[in-house]
């Protein structure tokens, strides 16, 4: 086959060495090869990116194994080319398995062309997305905590969030450290609520009565510390993420004018995509990467539906999030009726899915072309049902040999 890159060098990385294959041209005829293994210190990474300089390697791929491949990343990047390759799209080495075949069979694939990269985005992109994932993942510590404290309260029949939308309401909040501090009088805990949640004292004192004890009070205040620990740390960051999304103001003032996107939701977006959109050819290939595309299985010439694609779990997921907000509005816009349309015939999960696919593709247009988000309105999808019915019922009668002539009722 045709070397596309003269030289090139395959990495095969793990958490405390790698192994660096680099292939160039021979002195006299063929290809060079030649493998070295290194430790994964900044030292020794070091001493490898002056080794491939000084063979004159201009291009570098290697797999993203776990987070174990930022280090090689960062380090070649500020003197080369280097793909970062989904090991899901190379093929195992064929016969025995080394990091050694690996990171040679990594070298031949990159020098004949047959790698594509995955997308890395720059080192300020970067920063915001250790911010926003470290923010996602503080809300689901929040969550599995609140989860465990309502558990507590099962074990102790206090059916609190029976009666309270959640028990991190002011008032639910109020009512547990009386709890803790020994209240166990259910009409005088029911008295601690406050607004709407005054209309609910009846149903609070049923559901505050249990046998609620020592060692319950001593397992509920240590989960409220856990909440309040998550809940400060979430304040804290979006401090710190206000002032690091300063530049990208315009395009989140953007985003959030489509309904269900709020500022996280936008936040995420610009992290995991840069805001950029030219680094995506169509729409089509940014739910690709994104994963909210369906996939495809074809197998003698028969198609099969195979799911949605894997892609970026962290995009996706809180689109998803968006999208069933976004079904909860009932009617208010274009995206809520597809949401309730497509539930009806596919399901929840499938149409919360499709919606967080038309969000996507929105975005995508809503930043190529610096526009804010315009609503085709509840009633669009109904209207272009109607029309299309008009039109095969007049190309029916057409057919039969009738002249139709429409008019306006």
């Amino acid at each position: 086959m045709e070397v596309i890159f003269d030289r090139v060098a395959g990495l095969d990385i793990g958490k405390d060495t790698l192994t660096v294959c680099v292939r160039i041209p021979g002195a006299r005829y063929g290809r060079h090869r030649e493998t070295r293994t290194f430790k994964t210190t900044t030292g020794s990474l070091r001493v490898m990116r002056d080794w491939l300089v000084e063979c004159g390697v201009t291009i570098a791929a290697m797999e993203s194994t776990s987070t174990y491949w930022k280090p090689p990343f960062y380090c070649l990047e500020e003197v080369m080319e280097v793909w970062l390759l989904n090991a899901a799209h190379m093929k195992a080495v064929p016969g025995r398995k080394s990091d050694v075949r690996d990171a040679e069979w990594i070298a031949q694939l990159l020098e004949h062309g047959l790698l594509a990269p995955s997308f890395v985005p720059p080192p300020p992109i970067r920063r915001l997305r250790l911010m926003t994932r470290y923010r996602l993942q503080l809300m689901g510590d929040r969550t599995r905590e609140t989860v465990r404290l309502e558990l507590m309260l099962e074990d102790a029949s206090i059916k609190l969030s029976s009666v309270a939308s959640s028990l991190n309401t002011v008032s639910a909040r109020a009512m547990l450290r009386a709890m803790i501090e020994g209240e166990e009088d259910p009409v005088v805990l029911a008295e601690l609520a406050k607004g709407r949640m005054r209309r609910k004292i009846p149903d609070l004192a049923q559901a505050l009565t249990g046998h609620f004890d020592a060692h319950h009070a001593q397992l509920a205040g240590s989960l409220l510390h856990r909440l309040e620990l998550v809940e400060a740390a979430i304040l804290e960051l979006d401090t710190v993420m206000a002032e690091a999304f300063a530049p990208w103001q315009h395009q989140l003032d953007l985003l959030q004018t489509m309904p269900g996107i709020g500022p996280l939701v936008a936040q995420v977006f610009i992290a995991e995509t840069g805001g950029d959109m030219s680094r995506f050819p169509s729409p089509g290939h940014l739910a690709a990467w994104a994963g909210l595309a369906p996939a495809m299985h074809e197998s003698a010439g028969k198609r099969t539906a195979a799911g949605k694609r894997h892609g970026n779990k962290w995009l996706s997921g809180i689109l998803v999030e968006a999208a069933g907000s976004v079904g909860r509005m009932h009617g208010k816009n274009y995206l809520a009726d597809q949401h309730a349309r497509l539930t009806k015939r596919r399901g929840m999960r499938r149409a919360q899915v499709a919606v967080a696919h038309s969000m996507l593709v929105s975005a995508y247009w809503m930043l190529t072309r610096d526009e804010p988000y315009h609503d085709l309105g509840p009633q669009w999808l109904a209207e272009r049902k109607d029309a299309e019915h008009t039109r095969r019922l007049v190309n029916q009668l057409q057919r039969l040999g009738h002249q139709v002539v429409l008019q306006p009722a």
